[in-house]
């Protein structure tokens, strides 16, 4: 894994994980790395300092996710549990249904809610395409997972 500052398009910096340069070249290019404070999704990452201390032979960078290593990225992973609570208690859940309710929502064939579920990058384009809002969010796994 390697880790990224991203700056979005309204100046907030955060920590993004990614496996390469590629990956986050993908997910920035599709939009789906969203800032934790505003939710926009045009991202750049900002300079990457080389790696200097390295592993030792055979041994695994540490999981951030299970073992946080600093406060602000405690306090981030838990803010993002947080959001999560929220959105479940607050929002429908329609599952792979998304792109069609949010069409149905934004056109008034459905009465207005929120909502939450899945969409593919390319689903998530052509919604971004037609004028519908919505928020990719960094839906954390669940614990035992």
């Amino acid at each position: 894994m390697i880790v990224f500052d991203v700056t979005c398009r309204k100046g907030h910096t955060f920590e993004g994980w990614f496996k390469d340069g590629e990956t986050f070249r993908k997910q920035a290019d599709a939009g789906e790395i969203a800032c934790p404070v505003c939710g926009e999704s045009r991202v750049r990452k900002g300079p990457v300092a080389p790696r200097l201390g390295g592993l030792s032979k055979g041994r695994e960078p540490p999981d951030a996710a299970l073992a946080p290593a600093d406060k602000k990225l405690s306090e981030y992973v838990e803010a993002v549990h947080q959001l999560k609570k929220y959105v479940q208690e607050n929002s429908d859940y329609v599952g792979e249904k998304f792109p069609e309710e949010a069409r149905k929502i934004h056109y008034g064939e459905s009465e207005p809610r929120s909502i939450y579920g899945e969409a593919s990058s390319e689903e998530a384009s052509e919604l971004r395409d037609e004028g519908i809002e919505y928020r990719r969010i960094p839906w954390p796994a669940k614990p035992d997972a």
